[in-house]
């Protein structure tokens, strides 16, 4: 038998690779998961890349858009082995990223010889190593390189000093060509590449607001209609807000109805709640004969886009028990023993005029397929977001196909996650692919408590695939904060939600202070999701001017379009909370101070960050506060606030640096 017969098989061409590249980020799960960013935005890249021995070595990022050809862009080495580069992403869909990196041969040539020379050694015979790397170089460069690099080499092996040649060797031209044409035949790819997520603006910053058209009416006996709604717009958009988000249009279901305050007794007239989605009017492709049609709905669709408004619409993938879907597909439903099929429960809880829907049915590909058809049909409508209810308990994998297969030919539609439940979960959902999430912000209402949970969201992983959404208030949930802090704990917690995050919203009614709760719980008394409720909007009190206030704030900062800069900074009151944004040029810097005592008066010194934000400690700055349009000048870190929830619990600063010009005058940027 030959003896090349018996040699094992050769080993994989990389594993000749020596350099070594580990800890990639950002990454989700060890890249599991996408990250997320907004189109326009950079993706910053760093990496441990590094080698055995004394070798120089070389990266660089590479991206892509998803199927498209790779782009390179050199890594810069930071201290120690990190590496760092960033690419940008400038449509929406699916980006790629990897690093990979080589020996640097010439480079690690080029050091030694230095080092040898210096030392009065003989380089003779490591000059004409160059010489030899350089024409092996010559295959791989293109013209007029080639030329170049074709007379350096000569040079080296002709007859000049030892001193020339060493100089022309290991000048930094000759290393910067040679770095053109590197061999990398032995060059390490990270693996698997890692993905990005790019959605639209919209899907990281928005203010929304939420209500229910059949409210847009004059007395509760008569529903409000889309054309009612069409005429509100204007005022909407004056108020600053972004989303415009409407609960659950379809019909309402008749058997099991829930009356008024989620009574099981019905009265003549009740309407019903829009998440009992379902009659003989037509299910989740339809809407309420009441509201109006489908071409109304386009019409309100259109006037919104006109005023600056993005429709935004509830998704609730349940049915009433007269849904066509009970009638047409029953195997889609969990049955009883008796044959009946059982209504949703969140036990205690009981909702009797729903059925939910059994994903773990045998048929649960049709169902699937059911459900990506609605999404599909609001969107050849326009509807490009979706607030989805109670997502958390339908299957992680179906909100994975589902969004990825919607996002696949629509990558402009975002899904809000409205899953009040377990951290783990929500996380996963945003890791699934949902653009935002209502998070626990509702119930955080100390500085401990605020100030532990942002961190949360803003200086871990978690900020690379979660994005907040904060609402101040829900259909489903009037916090006890606002039920007995009166005006202040309204304006307080606008204030909060609009500036600590990005996004946020509130539901219709916070504005008119409408705090009466169901005793002993965060309902509302005579809530909205049980019957109509028309509304005064010019009511004494209300506090749409302040809210308008607040979103010019936003809109005219960009600071406060991101969460990533925000940071607590020191104040000597528990009761005060002292944060603040600023963008990476620090040509935007917004302080806040807020009084989380929605009953008295709290002062205190703040600890203003001035080397953060590049101001020398002897140096005057002006601070403009934005809501009530007053202008300060402060020296030094610590400055001193007084804050009287009666007239306003909070003060939104934005720092203007003092910059002094060629004609020697003063004025502040």
């Amino acid at each position: 038998m030959p003896a090349e017969q018996n040699l094992p098989p050769p080993l994989p061409r990389e594993k000749a690779a020596r350099v070594w590249i580990e800890n990639i980020s950002p990454q989700v799960d060890c890249g599991r998961f996408p990250i997320k960013r907004i189109i326009g935005e950079k993706v910053q890249v760093s990496a441990f890349v590094f080698a055995d021995g004394h070798d120089e070595v070389q990266a660089v990022l590479c991206h892509r858009q998803a199927e498209r050809n790779w782009q390179e862009t050199a890594m810069a080495r930071l201290a120690g082995d990190r590496w760092s580069a960033a690419f940008p992403v400038d449509s929406l869909g699916t980006f790629e990223y990897t690093v990979k990196a080589w020996i640097d041969h010439f480079s690690t040539w080029q050091k030694d010889l230095r080092k040898k020379f210096s030392a009065g050694q003989t380089v003779e015979s490591e000059v004409l190593e160059g010489a030899a790397m350089i024409e092996a170089a010559l295959g791989r460069a293109a013209e007029p390189d080639r030329q170049w690099l074709s007379a350096l080499a000569a040079r080296l092996r002709g007859a000049g000093s030892a001193a020339e040649r060493v100089t022309l060797a290991t000048a930094a031209d000759a290393g910067a060509m040679m770095s053109r044409y590197p061999d990398r035949s032995r060059e390490s790819v990270f693996e698997p590449h890692l993905v990005v997520t790019v959605e639209p603006v919209i899907a990281a910053c928005s203010a929304w607001y939420e209500i229910f058209p059949r409210s847009v009416t004059s007395s509760p006996e008569r529903s409000g209609t889309f054309t009612d709604l069409e005429k509100m717009l204007p005022e909407i958009a004056r108020l600053g807000f972004d989303v415009l988000y409407l609960p659950p249009i379809h019909p309402i279901g008749r058997t099991n109805r829930k009356g008024r305050n989620n009574r099981l007794s019905v009265e003549a007239g009740d309407p019903g709640s829009p998440w009992a989605i379902g009659s003989e009017a037509g299910g989740h492709k339809d809407v309420h004969p009441d509201l109006g049609t489908l071409a109304d709905f386009d019409a309100l669709l259109e006037s919104a886009g006109r005023q600056g408004l993005t429709l935004a619409l509830d998704l609730a993938f349940q049915c009433s028990p007269d849904h066509p879907y009970v009638r047409e597909h029953p195997e889609w439903f969990r049955h009883r023993p008796d044959g009946t099929i059982k209504f949703a429960e969140n036990p205690p809880k009981r909702y009797e005029d729903i059925y939910p829907l059994n994903f773990d049915c045998q048929e649960w590909q049709s169902l699937w397929l059911e459900l990506k058809s609605v999404v599909l049909f609001w969107i050849d409508r326009g509807v490009r977001i979706f607030r989805v209810d109670n997502p958390h308990t339908k299957p992680l994998r179906f909100w994975g196909w589902l969004i990825s297969e919607v996002r696949r030919d629509y990558p402009d539609t975002v899904f809000l996650s409205e899953a009040f439940t377990r951290p783990r979960v929500m996380y996963a959902l945003a890791k699934a692919g949902f653009s935002q999430s209502y998070t626990y912000f509702t119930w955080r209402n100390t500085k401990w408590q605020l100030t532990e949970y942002l961190q949360e969201l803003v200086n871990t992983e978690v900020y690379e695939y979660f994005r907040p959404n904060f609402f101040a208030n829900t259909p489903d949930i009037l916090p006890e904060y606002l039920q007995f802090g009166g005006r202040p704990a309204f304006m307080t917690r606008l204030v909060l939600a609009a500036t600590l995050s990005a996004s946020y919203g509130i539901y219709s009614g916070f504005e008119l202070l409408e705090n009466e709760a169901l005793p002993g719980s965060e309902e509302y008394l005579n809530s909205e999701k049980f019957e109509i409720k028309p509304r005064d909007w010019s009511s004494p009190g209300n506090l749409r001017a302040f809210i308008a206030r607040i979103n010019r704030i936003r809109r005219e900062n960009a600071a406060l379009a991101a969460n990533r800069g925000l940071a607590f900074y020191p104040v000597d009151n528990e009761q005060l909370l002292f944060y603040g944004k600023h963008t990476e040029d620090l040509s935007n810097i917004i302080l806040a101070a807020v009084n989380l005592d929605p009953h008295h008066v709290q002062e205190g010194w703040l600890e203003v960050p001035l080397e953060e934000l590049a101001i020398a400690d002897n140096e005057i700055y002006q601070v403009h506060e934005l809501i009530g349009d007053s202008r300060y000048l402060w020296q030094g870190s610590r400055n001193y606030v007084r804050l009287d929830p009666a007239s306003s619990p909070a003060q939104i600063f934005r720092v203007r640096r003092r910059l002094r010009t060629e004609h020697d005058f003063d004025y502040f940027m």
